[in-house]
């Protein structure tokens, strides 16, 4: 009898290790597998190399591509929540030089463009990539650079101003070197000036390439203490965090218009025309012309939509 019972405690061990190694009814095979994680936008500026972002996939999200200048003087982060607000959508601010932007834009990984180098725009809309071209803000660059102004350059015209700097090799220049509006602008200058640009980039040391955005741009510029080309709008943001000062700022060729550019790729075309018609109604051109008045004492930015473009 004791053999017997033996026999079936082990027959009943066997058939609950037998039940316990069957998996419940859908455990596995109806359960769907994870999902990975989806990249999310950030707001720094990608490398310069980057020509592809990751956005959030879904409704409700809009992927603007802006230049480093209406970036970094805090006008976005200013203006985005209004928009969101609405229009009842997220905004994905994507904080690249135009040449990036304008990249993106051909892509079609972003939605609309807010940028500053007309001939680079002009070419992305007759190439199909763009829809209209509407400006909405301008704001001039200055050529900065440490008080005493060791290349003797204050009061000239920009051109002249390049020339000399040139000639004598004697004190930093820091170049945006990004491909960015800022970036086409100082080779607009150079050419004025009557030189080739790619032969500056080799003229040697006093010629530097940061490869980033105009706030690190001007840091660099302050910490070797050189002169840099800026946009007045960022200059002035960072006036309080560097030495630099305003050397010349004199010159039609020194005029910086940004527009706003609904991407042809769009999958968003009524909320990219949204976009047009929020940073040119009356109430955003008000809040752009007031804006940085009470911090800085002048604004970081004229509104000018509905206006013929500005010629200097």
């Amino acid at each position: 009898m004791k053999r017997n019972w033996l026999t079936i405690a082990l027959i009943l061990i066997m058939a609950v290790s037998i039940i316990a190694g069957i998996p419940a009814c859908g455990d596995n095979d109806d359960k769907a597998p994870t999902p990975a994680q989806t990249p999310i936008v950030t707001q720094s500026s990608p490398t310069p190399e980057s020509t592809s972002v990751s956005v959030l996939p879904g409704k409700g999200r809009l992927r603007v591509a802006t230049t480093t200048s209406l970036y970094d003087t805090g006008l976005w982060g200013y203006l985005e929540p209004m928009f969101e607000k609405k229009y009842g959508v997220e905004l994905d601010v994507i904080n690249v030089g135009s040449g990036i932007a304008l990249k993106y834009g051909e892509n079609g990984d972003v939605d609309v463009l807010t940028v500053h180098d007309k001939a680079a725009e002009l070419k992305f809309i007759a190439d199909g990539f763009g829809k209209e071209r509407t400006i909405f803000a301008y704001n001039h660059f200055l050529i900065v650079g440490p008080a005493d102004d060791p290349a003797g350059i204050k009061g000239m015209l920009p051109e002249d101003a390049f020339k000399k700097l040139a000639e004598t090799g004697a004190a930093t220049f820091v170049s945006r070197g990004d491909n960015s509006g800022t970036h086409s602008k100082e080779k607009a200058i150079w050419k004025a000036a009557g030189y080739d640009y790619a032969a500056i980039e080799k003229t040697g040391r006093w010629y530097v390439e940061a490869g980033q955005g105009m706030g690190p741009t001007l840091t660099m510029a302050d910490e070797k203490q050189g002169y840099t080309l800026t946009d007045i709008g960022t200059f002035l943001a960072f006036e309080g965090k560097i030495n630099l000062v305003p050397i010349v700022d004199q010159g039609s060729i020194l005029l910086n218009v940004y527009s706003v550019i609904p991407v042809t790729k769009t999958k968003k075309p009524e909320m990219a025309q949204n976009m047009v018609n929020f940073l040119t109604s009356p109430e955003i051109q008000r809040l752009i012309g007031d804006y940085g008045v009470v911090q800085y004492g002048q604004p970081l930015f004229i509104p000018c939509a509905g206006q013929p473009e500005p010629t200097s």
